[in-house]
């Protein structure tokens, strides 16, 4: 028994081909994830499954009706969130979900989903105040509303750290009816084993349709394989770290946090954190969503004020000279932090002047720039309709145009497909080889593997400080995942 029957679709936007003459069944009562980077056709697909889009050729079955002409009736049996959950983050958690409820005709009946979810303390705090993974499972309890017959998650777990994306796969498998039939769409290929089926989209193709283990034995083994079948990867030298210059005046300590202390209220977001990163090291900070990552980055770049301690790049103060202390540093945000309706080029022309680059020079350095990067076709388009991959990159050309000595990458790889993550991550090794010193978060446990040193984050503190191989054999754990969920859970425990 089939819930979706899926017969040589096709959908195009203008010139681009989302889904191309892609055909699919989805086996009811299971948990099917659809696999692939961002740009891939996942969201398209969902989206064309329930008939919020009309495709160009083929036909669909969804749950028996057709989703274009029947959808009044195929909706009351569908739960779906999108990629951007509807929350309405002025209203508390329990409003949400009465909100919910009430739009499901369903009683108000939360006890079971408050604890499950562990939102129960916080149900009268405003839904914009919870962390990335207490959102995403506020989000998916407001979607469970009504023990729909068919669900619809478009990428639950992107940028929500390990313990959170373990918990909403915990909650989906325990929560729903034994017959209900999921399909969990997500960028990270690590997660293919946590389901039934796994479907590989590439290029709005599927490359693999079966049970993971089929393909292969573990994550990594998966992972591999699935580059096989998208053609491959080829590490080539890192033309940018080829290209970058590095002045010859570098301490031996480039950064440094001292006692910084970060406080709202009674409430400690970064409590005490010290630490030295040499230079050429790639320090990794790492922990749970609203662990304090975020705000130890933004008073390390002079973005937040300290209530305490200081940071200093290069030897200078962030507190006592901002603007010098920066003019050392490339900062690539978490969110997209572009001008979207700036092209490339003008992009990167005003972060050049941003960082001082001479107006005599700025136009070489641009050109440059745009070479090194291979963005030569895409100098003339606006950022906004760029795909994430090229964006990302586009970023780091933005942070590294003024070769800065120091470079800060919070979460730069995130909803990536694996080959622009594997290539991200060969320009980073080879920067730091280099001398360029580097401060990255990231929510890829195998991502940490590349770090010299992480220091794990929790409640605003350092937990455990060292290299991943002394982190593991601290938590006598094989993986850096298994690591991350054993320290975080030791510390919960004192």
């Amino acid at each position: 028994m089939y819930t979706v029957e899926i017969k040589n679709l096709t959908k195009n936007f203008g010139s681009i081909i989302a889904l191309d003459n892609l055909s699919l069944n989805i086996e009811k009562g299971k948990i099917t994830g659809l696999i692939g980077a961002d740009g891939a056709g996942k969201t398209t697909l969902l989206r064309t499954i329930i008939g919020l889009l009309i495709p160009d050729k083929g036909r669909i079955s969804t749950l028996g009706f057709n989703p274009v002409t029947e959808k009044d009736k195929l909706m009351p049996h569908i739960g779906y969130m999108p990629q951007k959950f509807g929350l309405y983050e002025d209203l508390t958690v329990i409003e949400n979900l009465r909100l919910y409820a009430d739009l499901k005709n369903v009683p108000h009946d939360f006890d079971r989903m408050l604890e499950f979810t562990a939102l129960a303390p916080f149900q009268n705090r405003l839904a914009g105040a919870l962390s990335g993974g207490m959102k995403q499972k506020l989000g998916l309890a407001c979607t469970l509303l009504g023990n729909p017959e068919f669900l619809l998650l478009d990428e639950p777990s992107v940028g929500v750290d390990p313990i959170s994306r373990r918990d909403l796969m915990k909650m989906v498998k325990e929560m729903i009816n034994p017959n209900t039939t999921v399909l969990w769409s997500t960028a990270y290929l690590d997660e293919a084993h946590s389901f039934d089926t796994a479907v590989v989209i590439d290029k709005g193709k599927v490359i693999y349709e079966g049970k993971p283990h089929d393909l292969a034995p573990t994550p990594q083994e998966f992972e591999n394989k699935v580059i096989d079948l998208m053609g491959g990867y080829k590490q080539e030298p890192s033309k940018i770290a080829e290209n970058y210059t590095l002045r010859e005046d570098i301490k031996d300590c480039t950064v440094e946090a001292d006692n910084l202390e970060k406080k709202y209220g009674n409430f400690y977001a970064v409590k005490n954190n010290s630490f030295c990163i040499k230079k050429g090291e790639i320090f990794g900070l790492l922990g749970p969503n609203g662990a304090g990552k975020s705000t130890s980055f933004k008073m390390m770049c002079g973005l937040a004020k300290p209530t305490n301690g200081t940071a200093r790049i290069m030897g200078i103060d962030i507190t006592k000279d901002p603007e010098k202390a920066r003019s050392n540093l490339g900062y690539m945000a978490q969110k997209f932090s572009l001008y979207g309706s700036l092209t490339v080029k003008e992009n990167l022309e005003f972060f050049a002047s941003a960082y001082g680059i001479k107006f005599k020079n700025r136009a070489s350095r641009v050109q440059e720039i745009i070479e090194i990067f291979g963005l030569k076709d895409y100098a003339n388009q606006k950022s906004e309709e760029l795909p994430l991959g090229l964006k990302q990159r586009l970023s780091m050309a933005c942070a590294l145009i003024h070769n800065p000595p120091v470079l800060f990458l919070d979460e730069p790889t995130s909803g990536v497909d694996v080959l622009t993550r594997r290539d991200f991550w060969n320009h980073i090794t080879s920067l730091a080889k280099k001398g360029v010193t580097i401060l990255v978060t990231t929510h890829f446990m195998d991502e940490a593997e590349y770090c010299d040193r992480i220091s794990l984050f929790y409640k605003g503190e350092t937990i455990s400080l060292g290299t991943p191989e002394e982190l593991k054999n601290k938590a006598k754990a094989a993986t850096m995942e298994e690591t991350f969920i054993t320290l975080i859970k030791e510390s919960e425990g004192k």
